[in-house]
This record gives structure tokens, C-alpha cells and sequence, in this order.
């Protein structure tokens, strides 16, 4: 049951949670992969609190459900992650209902280890982007196409540092038509990309030699994957054998599929090309300010953590080189 400031519309927990995301959805215009998200953290709550409804929940009901998920073993940042989701469902409450407290507002996540993101060394980014694909032995023409898109795509990862989520929402040239409008496409004539990332942020970032020249490869052989029966195949840059946009998890998929083959002694994913793309740049150029544009970070705080990888490269470089940094041998 509401309070007494309950609009009419909302006459439960569950009706104050669907209005909440469907504000979410049509209001804020998150993605329906984040209000997903956000319902899972909402319906645990409501697992967590039993009979009491969500409204009659206090800081102290919510202090002991974060001690209960800390203890049961789930990482700080997933505790984070629905803390946040508790806290922004808790004043969209107060605003439409008059709640007179929000119990998740002074509720802190436990501390977690700081941990830096997995980059590829040099080398081996650029062995792993520059080699092309061996999707079988068998040579035949289906499979030659997806390793000349397997090249296209690897390279576009690690030459821009896109999010894999924005290099397969990338449409060919920008599009205006039937109610569709463009939110990422490339332009290999002015060697960048224009990316809608995170928060409905744009964003323009450069393009590398290499993947246009592998995009270039790539192209003939997208004409001849098209179906033009399929609207948005025939709008997206990368495109699977049914002339479909293809999806991030067959980036996933055939980019760990690619690393295994070459040997590489991690699990590749394509985000660690784009913490490779920004720790590489980095140690190049040293301008930070540069690094967290292309890779459309809000918070320059999200970037740093890719001067502590730097870092790290540089105490390797010492440690092998300098004189007095190698152990003494034993005696």
C-alpha cells in the first residue's frame, strides 16, 4: 500500500516500479538493455524487503540489505550499480508522490579494490588487429567475406576505441529517411567516425590508416552480402552472411574465436582493445584531455586510470633496463 500522497495511478509497488521505468524508457530515452538492468535491481529489492511494500522501506531496511548482498559475496560495484538504481527510483517516488525521505540516499556501496583494466601490449594489439582472420580452412567465399569483416572490424576497434556496442550501431553514411535517423556512421573520406555513445553523448573520433584501408577490402564484399529486403542491413557498416546488422555478441564471439587462434595467452575481448586503443595513445602522446574525448568519457576521472597502466608500462620499462633496478643475485 501508498501513502496518502500516492497519485492514483500508482496503487502499488509493482505500479510505482513500471511507471518509473516507462518514464526511463519514454522520458529519459535509456536504452531497453539499461531499464532491463534497472528492473532486475528493483525486483531484487523487492525480494529483499518480503511483505514490507517499497515505500515503507528506511536507510536502516536498506543498510541491512546491502550487508546481506556484501556478505552473500556480490562484487562492491553490482552493489554499487543497484544502490544507484534503488536511489533514482526512490526520488522519481518522492517527486510523483510526496515521499517524504529517499532510504537509499546516504547509503554507500562497500569499498572495492581499485583494478585497472586489461590492455594487449603493443605487439600484440597490433598482431591481433593486423593479421587476417582464419574463419576455416576450407577457403570458400562465405567465409573469406567474414574474414576480410572480422579485419574491418578488429581494426576499427583498436584504431578508435570504440565501445563494441557503437561500432555495430555504425551505419554507412548518415541516414534521414521514414522516420529513421542516423545516430553513428563513418566517413572514410574524412578518416573519422561520428559516435552517439553513452548518455545520447556525440562524439567524432579519427580513423587509422589501417582500418581504412581494411574497411575499403571489406566493402565490395558487403555489396555482395546485402538483402535489400533488409532496411537496416542495408544502412549498417558490418553485416553478417543473412545481410543482417551484425551484433556485438558475434564481435565478442569471433573476436575471442581470432585471439585463441593466433595464441594469445588472454581472454580478448573487444573492450580491451579499446583500453589498449586509449593506454596506447597515452603512452604516445601524454594528453589526456585528447584521450578522454575520443573515447567520450563525461568525467576526465575515467580516464586517469589509464595513466596509472602507463605507469605500469614505464616501471617495466625501468625494471628491465635500468642498472640498478635489477635484483642482486644471490650469494
Amino acid at each position: 500500500m501508498m501513502t496518502d500522497h500516492t497519485l492514483p495511478a500508482i496503487r502499488s509497488s509493482q505500479d510505482a516500479i513500471d511507471a518509473w521505468l516507462d518514464s526511463l524508457l519514454t522520458q529519459r530515452k535509456l536504452s531497453s538493455h539499461t531499464v532491463a538492468n534497472y528492473r532486475r535491481d528493483l525486483l531484487q529489492l523487492q525480494t529483499l524487503s518480503e511483505e514490507t511494500p517499497l515505500e515503507a522501506l528506511t536507510w536502516h531496511h536498506i543498510r541491512r540489505f546491502v550487508s546481506k548482498l556484501h556478505a552473500a559475496g556480490m562484487h562492491p560495484r553490482s552493489i554499487a550499480r543497484k544502490l544507484s538504481a534503488w536511489r533514482g527510483f526512490y526520488q522519481w517516488l518522492a517527486e510523483q508522490t510526496g515521499l517524504p525521505l529517499n532510504p537509499a540516499e546516504s547509503i554507500k556501496a562497500p569499498r572495492r579494490a581499485k583494478t585497472l583494466p586489461k590492455a594487449l601490449s603493443v605487439d600484440d594489439a597490433v598482431r591481433l588487429v593486423s593479421v587476417l582472420p582464419s574463419i576455416s580452412a576450407s577457403g570458400a567465399e562465405d567465409n573469406n567475406t567474414a574474414s576480410l569483416c572480422n579485419q574491418a572490424m578488429f581494426e576499427l576497434l583498436y584504431s578508435s576505441g570504440l565501445r563494441v556496442s557503437e561500432l555495430t550501431g555504425l551505419d554507412l553514411y548518415p541516414v534521414r529517411e521514414n522516420g529513421y535517423i542516423s545516430q553513428s556512421w563513418i566517413d572514410l573520406d574524412s578518416q573519422e567516425v561520428t559516435v552517439t555513445g553513452k548518455g545520447n553523448k556525440k562524439r567524432v573520433t579519427p580513423i587509422g590508416q589501417a582500418a581504412i584501408k581494411a574497411i575499403r577490402t571489406w566493402l565490395p564484399a558487403r555489396e555482395r552480402l546485402l538483402r535489400h529486403e533488409e532496411d537496416d542491413g542495408v544502412r549498417a557498416l558490418f553485416i553478417n552472411k543473412n545481410g543482417r546488422r551484425i551484433t556485438p555478441r558475434v564481435v565478442q564471439m569471433r573476436l575471442k574465436a581470432h585471439a585463441r587462434i593466433l595464441g594469445m595467452p588472454l581472454h580478448v575481448h573487444p573492450h580491451m582493445l579499446r583500453h589498449s586503443f586509449a593506454s596506447h595513445v597515452l603512452q604516445s602522446s601524454g594528453d589526456l584531455r585528447a584521450v578522454q574525448e575520443m573515447l567520450g568519457h563525461a568525467s576526465i576521472a575515467s580516464t586517469q586510470i589509464y595513466t596509472a597502466l602507463d605507469f605500469q608500462h614505464l616501471a617495466q620499462i625501468y625494471d628491465a633496463a635500468h642498472p640498478r633496478a635489477k635484483k642482486k643475485p644471490a650469494r
